[in-house]
């Protein structure tokens, strides 16, 4: 077969511990799986007002973000720049860029995250930073 669909409504969300105590959880469903990827890896995730993922720069893999719905505040880059991007925008960051994904705002943060390649060659992990001024 020539095309997968990965259909929203059969994806099943895992929750991810938050990064900060006492913070909501973070969902994400995983779209390497429903959409039988080969080549790249990807996930829809839900960030809750006020939750932001591990500051973090991969070896290998080139991501992608585009935003579904909500406004993505993301930390790029050492030391970290801001970048705010509301619904439809994209940003595509190379492998050992730092970054972290943060929900800023007061509503849902709906992603879609994928990368390639599909392996996965560790990451560097850092210590979180207090929010930048927009």
């Amino acid at each position: 077969m020539g095309y997968h669909v990965a259909d929203a409504a059969r994806m099943e969300w895992e929750e991810r511990a938050p990064v900060v105590e006492g913070q909501q959880p973070r969902q994400a469903a995983d779209v390497t799986g429903a959409a039988s990827l080969k080549q790249s890896r990807a996930r829809v995730w839900r960030y809750p007002p006020g939750t932001r993922g591990r500051r973090h720069a991969d070896h290998a893999q080139e991501e992608v973000f585009v935003v579904l719905s909500g406004t993505l505040t993301m930390l790029l880059d050492d030391p970290p720049e801001r970048v705010d991007l509301g619904p439809q925008s994209v940003v595509a960051v190379e492998p050992m860029t730092p970054l972290q994904v943060r929900n800023e705002g007061g509503e849902e943060l709906v992603l879609y995250i994928y990368g390639a390649p599909p392996e996965q060659a560790g990451a560097d992990f850092f210590d979180d930073v207090d929010v930048l001024p927009a």
